[in-house]
């Protein structure tokens, strides 16, 4: 179908990823037959026997291999989300209260699209990334890193989720959970065989030792006689592993094609929701820079907005295009602008344990204890400041983001100002500023 418009290049899609799905069947009945093959190549008389043998097995192991993927379909269906958020460790935002400003522009997107606002997660990582899941649009969910709020403005951030709110508008995020889903039955079934393997190979060992007891000539006609020798069953697992191996990477293949086809397509929907395709010119960049979770499962980080190592290039083996593409047709189809490559960002090294006070390089003058504010004007002073121990710089901050949050005076703020101002000069504090309350 040739393509005219978004809405069609949107139908091909579909279309595409329909028949990549209908792939998956075909490597479900390929891993039924390599498991047959397994069971069958130590009693098959000969090859041809044996690969007949193993296909009159599969009107008995698919209807199995059918029951497990019901089985896990089951699963996915009822606790998909649960397990994405477990997986990529999200944490769900229940009261717009907690995350304001991912919950108001979310909304505002929803709103102008007539969609149905999904569950809000928020990653507690400093990685910029992003991903949309859910088999329903009544029952799905967008998760954000805290490194891509604070990185991205209102805009870019804005960009970002309307790119997330097009994969479950367009069904990618259901898509991509079926694909999941899919490939997991087809490692299962892998690890199966190899199981199997492993098995047969301690039974096959076992029996040649018991048999070493006893005569040769015995053994071997009676091994002859019940299978058509260890060359047969040498050739028939060999079959096994290629067709097991070659079911498993093509499942892979497939799972990757089905995400990667579709970025392109998120892209463009984001800019028809948010009419600024340089704000999600300038989000790509952004989370180019700074884009891994390593401690989530590679089946995962193929939903997510970006994967630097498996967008390396177009290859089979690539979930997304490269930043540089998608930029560049946001550039060619959509008029935007693009910034140029921003340099990349390392990751944060951990605090030294010899230090845990993060102003002790700012904060030159330490005192013994904290001075009680003379002046009672001040309703920010407590009484018995003298004899309470003193306070690092950064409890000194906290207390007066508390006290701020309690009476909203500005002045708590400006005299934490002060204060921090006159640690880094080297002067007492206390000669700038009077010091915040203590958090009750």
């Amino acid at each position: 179908m040739q393509a005219t418009g978004l809405r069609t290049h949107g139908w091909n899609t579909a279309l595409r990823s329909i028949l990549l799905l209908a792939g998956f069947p075909f490597l479900l009945v390929a891993m039924g037959y390599a498991i047959a093959l397994f069971l069958v190549a130590w009693d098959a008389p000969s090859i041809a026997k044996g690969l007949a043998q193993a296909w009159r097995l599969l009107p008995v192991i698919i209807p199995l291999a059918l029951v497990v993927a019901a089985l896990w379909f089951l699963i996915a269906w009822r606790a998909n989300l649960r397990i994405l958020e477990i997986a990529s460790g999200a944490k769900r935002v229940a009261d717009p209260r907690d995350e304001p400003r991912l919950w108001r522009l979310a909304e505002e997107l929803c709103i102008a699209r007539g969609m149905t606002l999904p569950r809000l997660s928020v990653i507690e990582s400093p990685a910029r990334n992003a991903f949309a899941a859910g088999l329903t649009p009544d029952r799905s969910m967008v998760a954000v890193t805290r490194g891509l709020m604070d990185s991205l403005d209102d805009r870019e951030l804005s960009a970002v989720l309307a790119h997330e709110l097009a994969h479950i508008r367009n069904g990618d995020a259901r898509l991509g959970v079926i694909a999941t889903v899919f490939c997991g039955v087809i490692t299962l079934v892998t690890d199966g065989v190899w199981n199997i393997l492993k098995a047969m190979r301690h039974v096959r060992l076992g029996s040649g030792r018991s048999s070493s007891s006893s005569s040769s000539s015995s053994s071997s006609s009676s091994s002859r006689g019940n299978s058509g020798g260890a060359g047969v069953v040498v050739v028939l697992i060999l079959i096994a592993i290629v067709i097991a191996v070659m079911a498993h990477v093509l499942a892979i293949v497939l799972r990757m094609a089905l995400s990667r086809n579709r970025e392109y397509l998120a892209d463009a929907g984001a800019v028809e929701m948010t009419q600024d395709a340089d704000a999600m010119i300038s989000a790509l960049r952004k989370v180019a820079q700074r884009p891994q979770l390593p401690d989530v499962a590679e089946q995962v980080r193929a939903l997510f907005l970006h994967d630097r190592a498996l967008s390396r290039n177009v290859g089979w083996f690539a979930t997304h295009p490269p930043i540089e593409r998608r930029i560049e047709a946001l550039v060619r189809y959509a008029g935007g602008h693009d910034p140029g490559p921003l340099p990349e960002i390392a990751e944060d090294p951990p605090p030294a344990e010899d230090s845990p006070d993060p102003d002790a390089t700012l904060a030159p003058w330490k005192p013994e204890h904290a001075p009680a504010f003379a002046g009672d004007a001040s309703p920010w002073t407590a009484p018995a400041e003298a004899a309470l121990p003193p306070r690092s710089g950064q409890q000194e901050r906290l207390d007066a983001m508390a006290a701020f949050a309690r009476t909203l005076d500005p002045e708590v703020m400006k005299n934490q100002t002060k204060r921090e101002e006159a640690r880094r000069e080297g002067r007492n504090p206390d000669e700038a500023a009077p010091p915040p309350p203590r958090r009750p």
